[in-house]
């Protein structure tokens, strides 16, 4: 039965370990399809954002759940679900980029922490998805793309700020939301 799970907070050990690689013939198992649909549950209910690694919920497993929707600081977003089990980047195809980036492991629920994190655009991936199904050499572009780097990041042990270098760009979540969302939100209106 899904049910809600408690939120791994900065400075948990476990945010910085390799997540345990989840055994491909347990992925249809009822543990771990159990585990999916908490998280989905827990990332839906707590409104934690776009995406949430199974070591943010003192799980240490190698598994995300992905869940993009338009919202009020992203209202022209293309949706994108997806649970990745075991993911591995291939290929980071570009430059990298300084984009926005949050984490609900740093700062309160409430008030995550921001800033510019390096990250490229466009990504060539390899995972499995909640069926067992093995996408390899899948392209991934835009905000997929980053937010896939994000929580492979937590699989791996690394947190955003390592991806961070202009360092001018940290804020707390309301500043974030008065001084760049909201520029968003007017120029996807104009």
């Amino acid at each position: 039965m899904p049910h809600i799970l408690k939120r791994t907070e900065f400075g948990n050990p476990i945010l910085q370990q390799s997540a345990e690689l989840v055994k491909v013939a347990d992925i249809t198992g009822e543990k771990i399809q159990d585990l999916i649909a908490s998280m989905r549950l827990t990332l839906k209910e707590k409104k934690l954002g776009v995406g949430i690694a199974a070591p943010q919920l003192n799980v240490h497993l190698a598994l995300s759940v992905i869940d993009i929707t338009p919202s009020k600081t992203r209202p022209n977003v293309t949706p994108f679900s997806q649970v990745i089990i075991n993911p591995e980047i291939i290929e980071g195809i570009g430059p990298k980029e300084g984009m926005w980036e949050g984490c609900l492991s740093f700062g309160t629920v409430n008030s995550p922490v921001f800033a510019k994190a390096d990250r490229h655009k466009k990504i060539k991936v390899k995972f499995y998805d909640e069926h067992g199904a093995l996408h390899d050499n899948e392209i991934l572009e835009g905000f997929p793309a980053h937010v896939f780097q994000h929580e492979t990041d937590h699989l791996n042990g690394i947190l955003f700020p390592t991806r961070v270098s202009d360092h001018t760009t940290w804020m707390n979540a309301a500043e974030y939301r008065k001084r760049i969302a909201s520029k968003r939100d007017k120029h996807a209106t104009s």
